[in-house]
């Protein structure tokens, strides 16, 4: 069993591999092959922990495994990680234990290069100018994600704490050399693409302060009384989801604008892996607003974590042990 630190992943994977391994794995989980029970959700109301257990079973990339990730709200005013989490990694042919890897970056990193493989499909060929809600890790995969397919010149971040949006505005200039400036909801104006990656409750624009033509990548309510993302601007759009019966049971965006009489699930009709399968088309012209609604799926992480393993026993990285 190989043991793998964040720093052994990081060596072993970059952004635009990413991307191309979501495009098998979406493409897999929508013709079937694929199968990913709805993860598991245990609450501990005194504490505001939430623990997910996610299972996944990819035969076309031989991925088999389970992530467990932990969250708390409370986290980020203790300047700790929102997210934590690990990957047990499974041999499909025998059942044994490969690995067991960090997975918290993972996480960020494969919700990431999920919308990018979305904006890739569904965004304007033009676009260039970026909003970004939220300053956090996801944050920050989204835009590397976004700038990995589009040739993005500027981006705005919205936060309600002016010191993360700084600090985020400095680290990405630096990191993607674009133009990186903290911003508010009338930047939305000006903006090709939006990333939301908040613990919201309440969406954070109203539909009439978008752009025509723009895009959403909206990945951060991931439960039902979660939404970032107005009714009316999903109502509107043309709805891409990553799995119907997740964003079903758990997409609160989706979930509200069902409850509201305004769409129902048959609306739910465009995932992305068919879009990546080449069944479904993406966006079809420059007028029309697109939402990429993503709940994330264990497929994505037991993929990425499967191609990772293969990378870091060619690197000589991880600690081996046995039981």
């Amino acid at each position: 069993m190989l043991l793998l630190s964040k720093k052994d992943i990081q060596a072993c994977i970059d952004m635009k591999q990413a991307i191309a391994l979501m495009k098998d794995a979406f493409a897999e989980l929508s013709t079937g092959e694929g199968k990913v029970p709805v993860r598991h959700v245990l609450n501990n109301k005194s504490t505001e922990t939430t623990a997910l257990f996610m299972p996944a079973s990819m035969p076309e990339n031989k991925s088999l495994g389970l992530k467990v990730v932990g969250m708390n709200p409370q986290n980020i005013d203790k300047n700790l990680p929102f997210i934590n989490a690990v990957i047990l990694l499974l041999d499909t042919e025998t059942g044994e234990t490969l690995a067991l890897m960090e997975a918290s970056w993972i996480t960020a990193l494969r919700t990431g290069a999920g919308s990018g493989l979305a904006t890739d499909y569904l965004a304007r060929k033009d676009a260039e100018t970026v909003a970004i809600f939220g300053a956090g890790v996801q944050a920050r995969t989204q835009l590397e994600a976004v700038c990995a397919v589009r040739n993005i010149a500027k981006a705005k971040v919205i936060n309600r704490t002016p010191q993360k949006a700084k600090a985020f505005a400095d680290e990405m200039a630096e990191k993607l050399k674009i133009k990186v400036e903290p911003g508010n909801v009338d930047d939305l104006k000006d903006a090709d693409i939006i990333c939301t990656a908040t613990t919201a409750y309440e969406p954070l624009f109203q539909h009439h302060q978008l752009k025509a033509g723009v895009h959403i990548n909206a990945v951060g309510a991931y439960s039902p009384k979660m939404s970032e993302i107005p009714v009316e601007t999903i109502t509107a759009s043309k709805l891409v989801i990553d799995r119907k019966d997740a964003c079903l049971h758990e997409a609160g965006d989706i979930v509200k604008t069902i409850q509201a009489g305004l769409i129902t699930e048959d609306d739910l009709n465009c995932e992305l892996g068919e879009i990546a399968a080449g069944k479904k088309a993406g966006r079809v012209n420059d007028q029309e607003i697109t939402v990429f609604k993503s709940v994330g799926s264990a497929a994505q992480d037991l993929v990425v974590a499967r191609y990772i393993y293969k990378k870091a026993l060619m690197l000589n990285l991880g600690t081996a042990f046995m039981f």
